[in-house]
């Protein structure tokens, strides 16, 4: 006799081609009944015998499309008897959003095959997709994903389409975003005075733009680009130009595995995350062949993507060699997704324009990830990656409704809602108004697909913030509780989140390096040993706070951190005589040295900051690399680091001395100093300087936490803040503490330094409420 159960799914379920696999199950399997989407995930109503019903519920978890992703399953018994033996596909359900939107997905092997077929109708359309692969978050507006809910509902499906979209066996069955030439999006090429290029195929007439030196701007999936050949010294340095941006890498795209690797070399966890189905830029050991000089200055990882659409995928097979692969923005700004907005913006910048006419809904930029010692490290979470929700460990299940609202820099935010968090795409830094705008209206978009309301939203302590300051104002006009989380707690709690620590987990020692965040006392903190839970924290040790001269202009002009450090331990007249022949005294010497000492004596505009970011532009003026002016951030941490990697040193490194000061320890870096100058006067090479300083931090940082750890009784130490993303220092630090026996927690599947503050915003404040602080 036939039994009824309702059959719940949730998770990254609805646009991958799930509900179709759950109609051929259950025919297979001759199960009557229904599957429909929901705001909530996927309901099945099955009606068939116990054992086949535990068949579809076994088959339902071996067989899932590619890009699905179940979260949980819930059945009961559904009363009464079933009305028809068939099983069908019903219209979705309106009711309250909690299901998961699935992130784009690059082009999969079957729809390649037919953009490569002559004989097919959609030989080399540039917007073929299936249920396994195309626009998904980029596109969508509303829940559930259907077509009537993303930007795909502008273009009705011809009957080809349509037969496609309902026929159970085909690959398209209930493809929302299904579509060929003569129904959907078409592409065109048009130069900066709006003439349009038709002198043939649009792709090729492209590809002979950038191998004639152009530079073109390129809508793609989620924003748009700017493109041109990556061996061509004149047009690299001609967009670096027009772009404002002299020395931040480029990131290149290139037709295959086989053309990266005539460049850098591939390992096979590296190969697998270029040709995964999130498709992200992966940095790369550069080797090989040349190319411009320009591409990536000071550095010695190239980093690489391969095409994730059948526009990118056309394009490359015209091209030689790969191509400059830049987001498509103007300074400070993020980058363009509407045409309109690209050739006002960008007008400047590219030669030509390849547009088309599917609207992009949000932007997402390129994700960026890098292997390291056999571990993933995410450097940029976009992409192929958000918004997929990340389940919360136990203790978080039942927690409230959260809006964290993310650092100032690289930032992200995140909702939390029904043991989930949502952690936004890289959003990026809140330097300006169009971004801040940018900023807003992806948090609307969230929340109104989520419809998601906050009962608590999370801010950091800074008060100059403007991610900050948004959410002191949301929080006023919504009658909303705020939470203030600090910066470098936020770090730590995330790692925790990360590692899947239940929300009772003990105290950890977390070290949480970065340029500086907003500490407790309302000084700048930025290395920082804190005894931690997800509650609360204690500060134990930090390094040796040192005057930011002149604010924020520190943090461009690395010079002035050299000088903050050798004013803060040394005589100056004395220094500048016994080392009168150093490079670097003079070049510090012809500084106006007496107004910033003053400065830096009575806190005039440089006030005292604990920041490792600073110690580590202070080193690499030092050496004079990126001394004057740095043109992004951690440049001249970046380059020291690769300076550092060209030497295998064998004597200790630089010594630090460790000094107890109102019950909290600090190390100092006087010593370091006094024997970085002397090898210096010595003419000791550059790179064996700054591996030497590598080396010796990172045992000041081991030796000072190995002590803790003991005086402590803690078993864990948790690595985090953008300091961690130096490979040098991270893999140093692993290998001295996991020696010690001491448990090593690093950032993975979320960045280390500023992206992840808005999860370990959002946990913390649900983990503090209701609930004492750390003892």
């Amino acid at each position: 006799m036939a039994h009824g159960r309702r059959i719940r799914i949730r998770g990254v379920v609805q646009g991958v081609g799930f509900r179709p696999m759950v109609w051929r199950i259950a025919h297979e399997l001759g199960i009557g009944g229904s599957v429909r989407n929901d705001g909530q995930g996927v309901l099945i109503e099955a009606w068939a015998e116990p054992e086949r019903i535990a068949q579809l519920l076994s088959q339902l978890q071996r067989r899932l499309p590619p890009l699905a992703h179940i979260e949980t399953v819930e059945s009961r018994p559904l009363a009464g008897e079933a009305e028809n033996s068939s099983f069908t596909i019903l219209d979705s359900e309106q009711d309250r959003a909690e299901t998961a939107i699935a992130a784009d997905a690059a082009t999969c092997p079957e729809c390649l095959m037919d953009v490569a077929d002559p004989a097919n109708r959609r030989y080399r359309y540039p917007f073929t997709n299936c249920t396994h692969c195309g626009p998904r978050f980029s596109i969508v507006k509303a829940i559930p994903y259907d077509r009537a809910n993303t930007s795909m509902a502008a273009f009705s499906l011809c009957s080809a389409c349509r037969a496609e979209y309902q026929e159970p066996g085909d690959r398209r069955f209930h493809a929302q975003a299904n579509t060929c030439p003569q129904c959907g999006p078409h592409l065109w090429l048009q130069d900066r005075e709006g003439r349009r290029v038709d002198d043939g195929d649009v792709i090729d007439e492209a590809a002979g733009w950038i191998a004639a030196g152009r530079i073109l701007a390129i809508k793609g999936l989620g924003g748009f680009h700017l493109v041109c050949d990556a061996s061509n010294e004149d047009v690299v340095s001609r967009l670096r130009e027009r772009r404002q941006r002299p020395h931040k890498p480029f990131a290149l795209l290139a037709r295959n595995l086989a053309m990266i690797r005539r460049y850098a070399r591939v390992d096979e966890q590296e190969q697998a995350l270029l040709t995964s189905t999130a498709a992200p830029i992966v940095l790369l050991e550069a080797g090989g062949g040349a190319l411009a000089g320009g591409i990536a200055p000071g550095q010695e990882r190239l980093g690489f993507v391969l095409p994730a659409t059948p526009l990118h995928h056309l394009l490359m097979q015209a091209l030689d060699g790969p191509v400059v692969f830049t987001s498509g923005n103007v300074s400070n700004e993020p980058p363009c997704i509407g045409n309109a907005e690209a050739l006002d913006k960008l007008g400047t910048i590219a030669d030509a324009f390849l547009l088309h006419d599917r609207d992009i809904i949000n932007r997402v930029d390129d994700s960026v990830l890098r292997v390291q010692q056999g571990r993933l490290v995410m450097l940029r979470r976009a992409r192929g990656y958000a918004p997929s929700p990340f389940s919360l460990p136990a203790g978080f299940e039942d927690g409230p409704a959260v809006l964290a609202m993310g650092a100032g820099l690289k930032n992200t935010f995140c909702l939390t809602q029904s043991g989930r968090a949502m952690v936004s795409q890289h959003i990026g830094d809140l330097e300006s108004v169009p971004a801040l705008d940018d900023y807003r209206r992806q948090m609307e978009r969230y929340r109104s697909l989520y419809q998601h309301s906050p009962d608590y939203i999370a801010v950091d302590r800074h008060p100059d913030y403007l991610s900050s300051q948004h959410g002191r104002n949301l929080a006023a006009e919504q009658g909303i509780e705020l939470i203030e989380v600090q910066h470098h707690h936020a770090h730590i709690a995330a790692v925790l989140a990360e590692h899947g620590r239940p929300m009772d987990t003990g105290t950890v020692l977390g070290i949480a390096l970065d340029g500086l965040g907003m500490g407790e006392d309302d000084q700048l903190w930025g290395g920082e040993f804190l005894l931690a839970d997800y509650r609360g924290f204690r500060r134990l040790a930090c390094f040796d706070p040192v005057p930011l001269l002149g604010g924020a202009q520190a943090m461009r002009e690395p010079w002035r951190n050299t000088l903050a450090h050798l004013l803060r331990y040394f005589d100056w007249a004395e220094l500048a005589e016994q080392y009168a022949d150093l490079e670097l005294i003079r070049y510090l010497d012809a500084k106006p040295i007496a107004n910033l000492r003053q400065m830096a004596k009575r806190g005039l505009n440089s006030p005292p900051c604990s920041s490792a970011g600073r110690l580590f532009d202070a080193v690499a003026a030092a050496l004079a690399i990126c001394r004057d002016q740095a043109g992004y951030e951690a440049q001249a941490a970046m380059e020291l680091e690769v300076v550092a990697s060209t030497s295998e040193i064998t004597t200790a490194g630089y010594p630090a001395e460790c000094q107890q000061v109102d019950n909290l320890w600090r190390l100092r870096w006087e010593p370091l100093w006094r024997a970085l100058l002397d090898d210096l006067q010595h003419g000791l090479a550059r790179g064996e300087i700054a591996a030497q300083f590598h080396r010796g931090l990172v045992d000041a940082i081991a030796v000072l936490a190995t002590r803790l750890c003991r005086e402590r009784e803690v078993q864990t130490v948790v690595l985090a803040g953008g300091v961690m993303q130096n490979a040098l220092i991270q893999q140093g630090l692993t290998e001295q503490l996991t020696r010690e026996g001491v448990e090593v927690l690093s950032p993975c599947r979320f960045p280390a330094g500023d992206g992840a503050i808005s999860l370990g915003q959002a946990v913390v404040a649900m983990a503090r409420l209701g609930l004492c602080r750390l003892d």
